[in-house]
């Protein structure tokens, strides 16, 4: 079904539950391909029950299963998945120390960091 992924990889790390978009996750292989290294998802699919999305007035992106974080190691892979995710049309990116967010959000296209 995906080059790189199982569905499981994108399970709500508190309720399991796992409610992914499939055109997403093809586009996530799509960008694991760009990179040209493995990927692991740190958070995938978020319930509205999770700790983090019943703080906010709304659910986000992760809630909807269009968005994903992404480990990364040191600043090359930080910067080939932002620049390779901005190609792509991933349209909300967010950057950490060891992570990359990346999401296909409807509304205006945005890049932060954490």
């Amino acid at each position: 079904m995906f080059r790189y992924f199982k569905i499981e990889d994108f399970d709500c790390q508190e309720t399991g539950e796992n409610e992914m978009d499939e055109a997403f996750i093809h586009r996530l292989d799509g960008l694991r391909e760009a990179c040209g290294f493995p990927f692991y998802i740190t958070s995938g699919y978020r319930s509205k029950d999770h700790s983090i999305e019943k703080r906010k007035s709304q659910p986000g992106t992760h809630a909807q299963g269009i968005a994903a974080d992404i480990a990364v190691s040191g600043g090359v892979q930080r910067m080939a998945v932002v620049r390779k995710a901005l190609a792509m049309g991933f349209t909300g990116i967010g950057v950490a120390k060891g992570f990359v967010h990346v999401d296909l959000r409807e509304t205006t296209p945005v890049l932060w960091c954490y």
